[in-house]
């Protein structure tokens, strides 16, 4: 049942992200490579001791794969016990004049598990989906959700993590 509810929720997600790709030819988007931080907020507990929603910080960067619609993405989510890294790699699709949404998938490495963070407490496969626009020269503001399935110890509850932050681009 999972496993179909996921397999719905990105098809869903990739037609979107599709379309909108189809939709901005006409639209420049944002190719810059950039780092940046700002606010997690773990919305989801795994209904056990130690695995309560965490607010806290996160960091985040992009290294845009050249002559592609690909990038990939490093994020840190810290807050809690413990802190969740991941590496991403996601499809990028204009959508206005130096704006992009983006969506892709990785993996969470927790780095004590068992341990809270705003992503649960347990390494996991991760869904992501954001957007990021430079708002000013060398100034990107960005912010995305993140899913991470069965990413909590003693339960097979999923994680939901909302990021917003402001970035460098270079």
């Amino acid at each position: 049942m999972k496993l179909t509810k996921l397999a719905a929720s990105a098809l869903a997600v990739a037609s979107i992200v599709f379309s909108a790709g189809i939709a901005s030819a006409q639209t420049a988007g944002t190719n810059g490579n950039y780092i940046g931080a700002g606010i997690a907020v773990g919305a989801t507990s795994g209904g056990q001791g130690n695995d309560e929603a965490q607010l806290g910080g996160n960091i985040q960067g992009r290294y845009a794969v050249p002559t592609t619609p690909l990038s990939l993405r490093g994020s840190v989510l810290y807050g809690g016990d413990a802190a969740a890294i991941m590496p991403i790699v996601t499809y990028d699709a204009p959508i206005a004049r130096n704006t992009n949404v983006y969506f892709g998938g990785g993996y969470s490495f927790v780095t004590d598990e068992g341990q809270k963070t705003p992503l649960g407490n347990q390494n996991a496969p991760v869904l992501t989906l954001g957007i990021e626009s430079e708002v000013s020269n060398n100034v990107i503001a960005y912010g995305d959700t993140k899913w991470g399935i069965d990413a909590y110890r003693n339960s097979d509850a999923d994680a939901v993590s909302f990021q917003a932050g402001v970035g460098y681009r270079f």
